[in-house]
């Protein structure tokens, strides 16, 4: 047998179907640098769980039993236990919406291929928000219109007047979607320096994720027109 190389990114699967769990894990477990270290049936066994082994992130279904996946994904975030990638079988849906403001770092749909599940939980495992191209665009206009984000006459968040110049640059790459090296290749700035400048952000704005940055740079305004 392999041994799992140093670095694996360490995975919690929670879905309260056993067959699409066993999926699940049959693909994770398949994937060189990933390891399944424990699988749950309902929302509160997945927060246990997260709380017992401090996997780097949990694999959450949204609809499941006892708790549902947003109320998991909150106290999962909350209790600073992992991230979050966000299992969902529609493209949007309040669940969705409910995951993003819960602090979801990614979102992915359930008919996504082994090839997608893959590079989502490696994507979300080196530290990048990740939302299935399916959901992207819609997701980012329907939290940008006023009546879910900004409302006429709203003042700013407090913190962006506290945003480096550095910052509003990154956080604006933020919105448009960009990786870490591609936010750097743009900035001219090494990768290390561009996951500094989003912790940063993250902290000054209260964000729980680089997904809610990017919404917040849609809203306002922040993105740079092509």
């Amino acid at each position: 047998m392999t041994t799992e190389p140093t670095g694996s990114i360490r995975v919690l699967v929670a879905e309260d179907q056993a067959s699409v769990r066993s999926g699940l894990v049959l693909i994770l477990r398949s994937a060189p640098g990933i390891e399944v270290v424990g699988e749950a049936a309902d929302g509160e066994e997945a927060v246990r769980l997260a709380r017992e082994l401090r996997p780097d992130l949990v694999l959450m279904d949204v609809q499941m039993p006892r708790l549902d996946g947003v109320s998991a994904t909150r106290q999962v975030v909350d209790g600073q236990l992992a991230d979050v990638l966000v299992l969902t079988t529609f493209d949007l849906d309040e669940y969705v919406f409910g995951a993003l403001r819960a602090g979801a770092a990614g979102f992915l749909l359930k008919d996504s291929d082994a090839a997608e599940l893959i590079a989502a939980v490696r994507t979300v495992g080196r530290g990048e928000g990740l939302i299935s191209p399916a959901v992207t665009r819609r997701l980012i206009a329907e939290f940008a219109r006023p009546a879910r984000g900004r409302r006429a006459g709203a003042a700013e968040p407090a913190g962006l007047e506290s945003l480096t110049r550095r910052e509003r640059e990154v956080l604006g790459a933020l919105g448009e979607g960009l990786s870490n090296a591609e936010i750097a290749g743009r900035l001219g700035m090494a990768e290390a320096t561009v996951k500094t400048h989003v912790s940063r952000l993250l902290g000054k704005l209260e964000l729980r994720s680089r997904v809610q940055a990017a919404v917040l740079a849609q809203e306002w305004g922040l993105v740079q027109s092509s």
